[in-house]
Order: C-alpha cells, then structure tokens, then sequence
C-alpha cells in the first residue's frame, strides 16, 4: 500500500504579503484568480481536506475541491499575537519573537510552539499512511514546514528553514513507515511521484 499527500500552500492574503500573523482575513483577487485558473491540475485524490482558514478554505473553493475541515492540520496557533506585523511584534516583545524564533518549545505568544504543532503534524502523517491512494490537503505554510521537518526526520529547529509560496504543491509518498519528499512546485506544473515511491 503506498500512501500519497499533496499539501497546496493557500493563495496570497493582505495578511501574508504585509508580514502579518493571520488574521481571518480572505484571499486577494490575484489569487483567487490564479487558484481558479489552476482548477483541475490537481491529481484525482481518495480524499480532500483542508486547513480551517479563511484562506485555506478559499483557496480550496477556487480550486474547486470540495473539502472536509481537518483540525489536525491547522496553523500554527500564535495566540496574543494573531493580527499583528512582525515588526509590531518585535517592538513590543524583542525578546519574546527572539525566543519563538530560535527555541521552538517556545510559546511567548501564548498559543502552540513549533514543537507541538510538528508533533501534531507528526501524527497526523502517521495516521495518513494508513490510507491508500492519494490525500489532497489545502493547508497553511506552516503546516508544509512541519511536513518537510517531520519527513526529513530534521528537528523542530529546521522549521525556519524551509519557504513556502503561495499556491505550490509540496507532495510526499509513503510505505511501510518511510516518507519521501517532493517540495513546491507550482500548481500548474506536472507532479512526477518522488523518487522512491
């Protein structure tokens, strides 16, 4: 049995292209327009799932999928500090941001901190390679981030390592408890199964 997961990064936000922690708000013109017209270049999938954002649910809808919410794969959640820029952060709390970006047991925000919400991931992906055929899932950058740790066996700290743009497929494949790794392309280009699958 070989388990596949196509995660798409949502499209482009006020939120995102302002620095911003996401704030609910919806997905910019631009790229509901580019979701749209990448409408059926996704693989057939045996399920579809979805971040529950404003964005991620939108950036479903454009491209068509019907989708059922997965909690499991929710944001990261930045408590006190939703809505705000870094750069309001890191005047109001320098040494909070230092903490959340270098130590990712850290949570000065009050919400998740890296390392729990790569352990959810985590979890979620073991789950996942019980299903056979493919999953596709709409869901935020972060939650790409933690995949990309979690398949590399890489800890919490390379988080900050991986960029995710807006509307890229990031997809991995799966046996017997090992996942490979293919990371973003865009949504209009061909989707070979990584090597190994």
């Amino acid at each position: 049995m070989t388990s596949r997961v196509s995660f798409v990064s949502p499209a482009m936000n006020a939120s995102a292209r302002q620095v911003r922690f996401d704030d609910g708000g919806s997905i910019d013109a631009g790229g509901r327009a580019r979701a749209r017209a990448a409408a059926g270049s996704l693989p057939a999938a045996v399920r579809v799932v979805v971040s529950p954002s404003v964005r991620c649910r939108e950036t479903a809808a454009a491209l068509g999928l019907d989708a059922a919410e997965a909690q499991e794969l929710a944001g990261l959640d930045v408590g006190r500090w939703r809505g705000l820029t870094l750069t309001e952060v890191g005047a109001d709390e320098p040494e909070g941001l230092g903490r959340w970006l270098t130590d990712p047991s850290s949570a000065p925000h009050g919400g998740e901190s890296v390392e729990d919400l790569c352990a959810r991931v985590g979890r979620w992906l073991d789950a996942a390679l019980e299903t056979d055929g493919r999953t596709l899932a709409v869901v935020e950058p972060e939650v790409v981030r933690a995949v990309a740790a979690q398949v590399l066996g890489a800890p919490p700290a390379a988080f900050w390592r991986v960029d995710v743009a807006p509307l890229t497929v990031t997809s991995v494949s799966g046996r017997d408890g090992r996942w490979n790794l293919r990371l973003g392309h865009p949504l209009d280009s061909p989707d070979p199964e990584p090597a190994g699958s």
